[in-house]
């Protein structure tokens, strides 16, 4: 897809009731903090500083939503695990990312981000089951590719893989933000869902 212009439209908190009413397909991006939800964003519509990224973990605290040329939305959801903000605060995020889920009307996939260098954890296996059980095709995205060694890399890769139902794998997709390994990737299983 050819990038003709990007902005954050619109962004919701922990105390917003109303999740806004989109006639735009929605993509989402979920996974645990830090894992890269952000660097992806900013990677697939090239762009460097479109969504905030930061080193500590837990820096988006909200669900934003990025138009992509008045075609459809990407949705960066929090990460969900460890993160450095008050406990109450990271406990409204569970049910305001279950919200967005259950009642956004025109959302067509979720990616599901893992860190390629570890397996997946009990909560990235739980939403990958709750993406299946509420009609979605699961796709992962195995981030962070670049820092593994090239000896390592088919490893971790079907380490990631393997951590899933034999019965229902989903496709993984390994990405670097730095390199821009698997960003075509994405961008085709963006283009199929729509």
């Amino acid at each position: 897809m050819v990038i003709r212009s990007v902005s954050l439209e619109t962004v919701v908190g922990v105390t917003t009731k109303i999740l806004p009413k989109h006639e735009l397909p929605e993509i989402a991006f979920s996974g645990r903090s830090n894992v890269g939800k952000s660097s992806l964003i900013n990677a697939l519509v090239n762009r460097k500083s479109l969504a905030r990224t930061s080193s500590t973990p837990g820096k988006t605290q909200t669900i934003n939503y990025y138009n992509i040329n008045d075609a459809l939305y990407f949705v960066d959801l929090p990460g969900y695990g460890y993160a450095k903000v008050k406990l109450d605060f990271k406990e409204k995020w569970g049910p305001m990312i279950e919200r967005f889920l259950k009642r956004s009307r025109t959302l067509r996939q979720v990616f599901l981000l893992v860190d390629m260098r570890r397996p997946p954890t009990a909560d990235d296996l739980m939403m990958y089951e709750w993406v299946c059980g509420n009609g979605f095709e699961a796709v992962v995205i195995a981030t962070k590719a670049d820092k593994l060694k090239r000896s390592e890399f088919s490893g971790a890769l079907d380490k990631v893989k393997s951590a899933y139902p034999a019965a229902r794998p989903p496709l993984v997709i390994p990405f670097s933000a730095v390199t821009k390994l698997g960003r075509d990737e994405i961008w085709e299983t963006i283009e199929e869902v729509l």
